[in-house]
This record gives structure tokens, C-alpha cells and sequence, in this order.
């Protein structure tokens, strides 16, 4: 079997054949928060499915492609949607392409995700800033033996998420007038949603919102040495004492009416980020 190493340059080979853009920054896209590629210029979209080692998303609002363009002079690729660990695959598995975005040049790594908001400040719709993150999902994308073409074997995360993206991006919602908070996201595995005692669990231990996806991606984002900027928006308040059934369809509309906003704040972070 090929090392990890291998696979990752084999998928890298195989997206340089399709385009000769090297793209200096990433963004992976969340639940409902599509839409971003329309912003590339000169386009090239590779489904999933195509790409050896990636894996196609079965989750309604992942599109399942990368796309590779220009934006205002800067190379970018964008994944529209990911998989998640929920679906049945390893963290491994799950955060496979941001090794690949590492091995083809991109330096800095903006995530965003759809949430639950348990800071009960924290309202509908509103975009977060993630400054720090706690993992509860029983393991790490780093388990097992370290290749260090990839990375050190202790990496440190005493601060995953790039002080410097993070103030240009709440500059910039500051003078696009778009509501934002700074808070600290808190990764379970899923898909099941939290009961009430869990909610109160996670919120007593200092989490803000709660998601199933993005911390493997950032673990293995600060292992390769990427710059990384969270942003998640809270589709579902999680209030224990005011707390109503799931429903998937308002979740999707809540991300698709962020996203506009979300895309002004990414865009711009994309333009203004000195990497």
C-alpha cells in the first residue's frame, strides 16, 4: 500500500493536469454555504469523485467539487463542500484534501461551517469567528505513524487559527456593517444532534457552537503549516430551555441566507490576506 505521502502527491499530480493555476490560498465551503466559485475568474471545476483519494460527499448542501481560478490577481481554489467523519470514514480520510491543497502551494486555509449556537447572544444567522476550538471527537487525524514530509509529530496548537486573518476578517465585517462574534467551536462526531444535558455539558465547558466537521481539517491544516481563518454560521440555536426539534430544511435556508454575507467577508479576506 502507498504511504499517505504518496497518495497526496498523486492527487496533486493528477489536479496540475487540469489547470496551471497554483493557488496560494484555499477555502472549504460548509453545509448550504455554496456559491463561492462564482467569484473565480477562468474557472476550472473537478468533481470529487474524479480526484484520486477524495471522496464524494453524500450530505445535502455539499456540491462534491473543487474549482481553481483567479480572484482579483490571486490564485484560489475552492471545494464546494466535504465529507465528514459521520458518513462513515476515518479523520485520515475526512481531512485527506487539505493535505492535497498544502502539497499544490496554498498557504493560507479559510473553513467554513454550518452550527449549532449555544452562547445565548449568539442568534440565527450570525456569522462566527472562530478563535479557538475544542476537539470531542474521540480522536485526531494525526493518529499513527508521522511522515514528516508532512509535518512534525507534535504539532502546536496553542494557536491553530491565524490572529492575523482573524482580525482582517472582523475589520472587514466591521465596515461591511455584517454582524459577527468570536467564539470557540466545539467538534463531536454525529450525526445526531445533542440532547439537552449535552448542550449544557458543552456550553459549561466553554464551547459557543457546536458542529460535526472542521477541527480534524484545522488539526491537520496547523500540522502542514497552513495560516488558518474558521468562520461558521449558527443555522440552529441550541438553547436547552427553549430547545425544538431538528428541522434540516430551516437549517439550509438559515446557511443560504448567510451566505451572501459570509462570501463578502471571504472574498475580501482573499484580496486583502498578506501571506
Amino acid at each position: 500500500m502507498s504511504s499517505l505521502y504518496d497518495q497526496v502527491q498523486q492527487a496533486k499530480e493528477f489536479i496540475e493536469s487540469k489547470t496551471g493555476f497554483r493557488p496560494e490560498m484555499g477555502v472549504i465551503l460548509g453545509t448550504g454555504l455554496g456559491g463561492l466559485t462564482r467569484h473565480l475568474k477562468a474557472r476550472v471545476e473537478i468533481p470529487y469523485a474524479d480526484i484520486p483519494g477524495f471522496l464524494p460527499s453524500t450530505v445535502s448542501g455539499h456540491l462534491g467539487h473543487l474549482a481553481i481560478g483567479k480572484f482579483k490577481g490571486r490564485s484560489v481554489l475552492v471545494m464546494e463542500g466535504r465529507v465528514h467523519a459521520y458518513e462513515g470514514h476515518s479523520l485520515q480520510a475526512v481531512t485527506f484534501p487539505v493535505r492535497v491543497l498544502h502539497a499544490l502551494g496554498v498557504k493560507g486555509l479559510i473553513l467554513t461551517a454550518a452550527c449549532g449556537g449555544m452562547n445565548p447572544r449568539f442568534k440565527r444567522g450570525d456569522i462566527v469567528l472562530i478563535e479557538d476550538h475544542i476537539n470531542l471527537m474521540g480522536s485526531s487525524p494525526l493518529v499513527g505513524p508521522n511522515d514528516e514530509r508532512l509535518g512534525i509529530r507534535f504539532p502546536d496548537m496553542s494557536r491553530p487559527y491565524d490572529r492575523d486573518l482573524l482580525a482582517l476578517a472582523e475589520r472587514i465585517a466591521l465596515e461591511e456593517g455584517i454582524r459577527t462574534h468570536q467564539g470557540v467551536y466545539v467538534a463531536v462526531t454525529g450525526p445526531n444532534l445533542e440532547t439537552r444535558a449535552e448542550y449544557r455539558f458543552l456550553r459549561a465547558a466553554g464551547a459557543d457552537v457546536v458542529g460535526m466537521s472542521t477541527v480534524p481539517e484545522v488539526i491537520v491544516g496547523t500540522h502542514a503549516g497552513l495560516r488558518i481563518l474558521g468562520l461558521a454560521v449558527i443555522t440552529d440555536e441550541c438553547l436547552p430551555d427553549a430547545l425544538k426539534p431538528v428541522d434540516l430544511q430551516a437549517i439550509l435556508a438559515a446557511a443560504s441566507e448567510a451566505a451572501p454575507r459570509l462570501a463578502r467577508i471571504i472574498t475580501r479576506v482573499l484580496a486583502e490576506a498578506r501571506l
